[in-house]
């Protein structure tokens, strides 16, 4: 992912977590907030309660993949924050993407409803 389309310093994290919106599943937590850009970014954050680092790379690789491969389907011009938890490191890849696609309905940021 380039980093011009992801979320890193940490002043814009915690901007995002204050004024942001945000949605809870067992696996994740997802933070929105509108930025002036008009592209969407994405921040991943991964506490070392997951695991290892193999383990943590592996859910922020998923979960990277997850929103690229959904981007299209979102309303542009969003920074999303998607926060791990640790039910997130024994998850099949399908259920992380449900969840996730189950949170972008809830903040409204999917153009279409999908299940």
């Amino acid at each position: 992912m380039r980093a011009e389309v992801t979320v890193k310093e940490n002043y814009e994290f915690r901007r995002i977590y204050r004024k942001g919106r945000s949605a809870v599943s067992p696996c994740m937590v997802v933070y929105c907030q509108k930025n002036r850009q008009g592209r969407s970014r994405l921040g991943v954050t991964v506490s070392t309660k997951l695991g290892h680092a193999v383990v943590r790379n592996r859910v922020r690789r998923r979960l990277r993949e997850i929103y690229r491969l959904n981007r299209e389907h979102m309303v542009p011009g969003y920074d999303v924050i998607v926060v791990a938890r640790t039910r997130a490191a024994a998850a099949p890849y399908r259920r992380l993407e449900r969840e996730y696609l189950s949170l972008l309905n809830k903040l409204e940021l999917s153009r279409e409803e999908r299940p």
